[in-house]
C-alpha cells in the first residue's frame, strides 16, 4: 500500500520565549526546525492541522514542510510537548532529514484482531507497544501491524522476529527476542477468608457484657 504524502505548511515566527503564548492563542503551534549541516529555524504551524497530522504519521511518518511557500523541507516529528491540563500540543521540533541517509526511528505497533484464547476467556497482556527501526526516511513505516490471531492458546507468543516488515527497506533495531504481546489466564483475586471465632472468645464477650451490666446497675443504685 503507497503511503499517503503529508504536507504541512509553516512560517518563520519572530515571537520567541514566553511571547509564544500568543501563538498559541491565536491557534498557531510553535516549532523548530534543526538537522544535520542545517542552521535552526524557528517557525509556526496551524494547530489544528499539526495535530492532525502528527496523530497520523507519529514520530516516523515523512512530512514535506513548506516554509514560507518557497523552500519544501523534508521532516520528521520530534519531541512533541503537551499543555499539563487540555493535552493540546504546545510546541513540536521538526528534523530535517537527508532523503538519501538512513535514519533510526521508534515505531509504534498496531495491535489487529482477536486471538482465540483471549475469546474463550484468558487476558492479552502487551508487553512491547513500539520498535525501533532503520531505513531511509521515505521507507520508515508510520505503524507495524501485529495480527492477535495468532494467539491461539496459552503458549502462543509474539516477539519482534515475528514481525512482518520488508527487510529489503527496513531493519529493525531492537532485540528479535523481545515480547510483543502473549496470553494469560485471568488473575482470580482470593477473598479473604472470614475471621474464625472459637467457643472461648464467645464465652469471654459475653462474659465481659455481664460484667458491664452488672456494674451500670450499681452505679444506679448509688445515685
Amino acid at each position: 500500500m503507497t503511503k499517503e504524502k503529508h504536507q504541512l505548511k509553516a512560517q518563520v515566527r519572530t515571537l520567541l520565549g514566553r511571547k509564544v503564548k500568543q501563538l498559541r492563542k491565536d491557534g498557531l503551534l510553535p516549532a523548530t526546525i534543526y538537522g544535520k549541516g542545517f542552521d535552526s529555524i524557528s517557525v509556526q504551524i496551524n494547530l489544528i492541522e499539526a495535530e492532525k497530522i502528527f496523530n497520523e504519521v507519529g514520530e516516523s511518518g515523512l512530512v514535506e514542510l513548506m516554509v514560507d511557500e518557497k523552500e519544501k523541507l523534508p521532516i520528521l516529528f520530534r519531541n512533541p510537548q503537551y499543555h499539563p491540563i487540555d493535552e493540546k500540543l504546545i510546541h513540536i521540533d521538526c528534523y530535517k532529514v537527508n532523503l538519501k541517509e538512513k535514519i533510526s526511528a521508534m515505531v509504534p505497533i498496531e495491535f489487529i484482531g482477536e486471538s482465540q484464547a483471549v475469546k474463550d476467556g484468558n487476558t492479552l497482556v502487551t508487553v512491547t507497544d513500539e520498535v525501533e527501526v532503520e531505513a531511509l526516511p521515505a521507507d520508515l513505516p508510520e505503524s507495524i501491524e501485529v495480527d492477535l490471531t495468532v494467539l491461539e492458546n496459552l503458549e502462543s507468543t509474539i516477539t519482534v522476529a515475528d514481525l512482518k516488515i520488508d527487510k529489503s527497506k527496513v531493519e529493525i533495531l531492537t532485540d528479535a527476542e523481545q515480547l510483543i504481546a502473549k496470553v494469560e489466564e485471568p488473575r482470580v483475586e482470593e477473598e479473604e477468608p472470614a475471621a474464625e471465632v472459637s467457643p472461648e472468645d464467645v464465652e469471654v464477650t459475653a462474659q465481659k457484657g455481664e460484667q458491664d451490666d452488672s456494674e451500670e446497675k450499681s452505679e444506679e443504685k448509688e445515685e
